[in-house]
């Protein structure tokens, strides 16, 4: 699982074993790590973020630097994908980024196509 807590993500595994009972929990924040993500998004499908246009290209584009921690050529490949409906990723994620988007004065929200 993943979420937003206090506007930071947060990710937990919980795993039991059918022959023994034994149970593992694992959490953490930040990053969700890379195989869970892909768990994530193969069974809840990939959220897209949307911007309502038109847009000041230069404060998405600076949101996307600071949230992403991308560079210029970054976060201009970034800001072609969040303009044409590409910018995809968890729920989670994407609502992060349309808050900071948002908090910034960018209508943006994160929705599941």
């Amino acid at each position: 699982m993943q979420a937003l807590v206090d506007g930071r993500l947060r990710w937990d595994v919980e795993s039991r074993c059918a022959a023994c009972g034994c149970a593992v929990a694992v959490c953490g924040g930040g990053d969700t790590p890379a195989a869970r993500r892909e768990q994530l998004l193969a069974a809840h499908g990939p959220a897209r973020l949307r911007v309502a246009l038109p847009v000041a290209r230069v404060t998405v584009m600076r949101v996307l630097r600071a949230e992403g921690g991308l560079d210029l050529p970054g976060a201009k490949a970034a800001l072609h994908d969040v303009l044409t409906g590409a910018h995809t990723g968890t729920l989670p994620e994407m609502e992060r980024l349309a808050r900071a988007l948002r908090t910034a004065g960018v209508p943006a929200t994160a929705v599941r196509p």
